[in-house]
């Protein structure tokens, strides 16, 4: 579980959120929606725990029973998906998803059918020396979320991470998101300024919500 509990972020006398809480469960997608610039990425860096020191924030951040907010990136255990899947170009398609991987896979038999695995569950059997520019934009972009899958995360935030595709693969990718956030229970924070991209049935949270109201 991810909690938020009364989050103030201000930056240069603004304020920008004003006592944000928020509670996601194993499995759930939370959307956040909102206008470019209303603060939506920088929600998420507190979380993430990249906020510039610019920002001034106070409120706490939990996962799973843990306090994490005066944590390092490294010990958050937290996933991020941006809108590109910035694979390593030098690296083939297996040796992407094999990065990922953590300390406890460290037998290299074990690492490798870790892998393999994952890409026959994606279906991309026999993938795993390809060139990832070889790949097409619905290929990359599972590969790119079963690396952060991979790596074993607590939670998951999920920064536009359809916006760059057709409709057709946005449609597809999104479900398959979806059902691995479903199936793995990981508790997910969704940022978009699109409608479409909310999981069904799930909760929908206008950012302007949280934003402060002057007197």
């Amino acid at each position: 579980m991810l909690n938020i509990k009364s989050l103030t972020i201000s930056h240069g006398g603004k304020t920008l959120f004003t006592d944000l809480s928020l509670t996601v469960d194993q499995g759930e997608v939370v959307t956040i929606t909102g206008v470019s610039g209303s603060g939506k990425s920088t929600l998420l860096n507190w979380i993430i725990g990249d906020l510039d020191p610019s920002f001034v924030a106070t409120g706490a951040l939990w996962l799973n029973d843990v306090q994490c907010d005066s944590l390092p990136i490294e010990a958050r255990h937290m996933g991020l998906l941006f809108q590109d899947d910035l694979l390593f170009p030098h690296l083939s398609v297996g040796q992407n998803l094999a990065f990922a991987l953590p300390g406890k896979f460290r037998d290299v038999k074990a690492r490798r059918q870790r892998v393999e695995q994952t890409l026959d569950d994606i279906g991309l059997a026999g993938f795993h020396h390809r060139d990832t520019a070889t790949l097409s934009g619905g290929q990359r972009a599972r590969v790119s979320l079963m690396r952060t899958l991979l790596a074993e995360p607590q939670a998951l935030l999920l920064d536009e991470p359809f916006s760059k595709l057709d409709a057709v693969l946005r449609t597809q990718f999104r479900a398959f998101v979806f059902a691995q956030i479903e199936r793995q229970r990981i508790p997910t924070l969704l940022v978009t300024h699109d409608l479409a991209d909310v999981q069904p049935g799930g909760r929908v949270i206008e950012i302007s919500d949280w934003q402060h109201s002057p007197a």
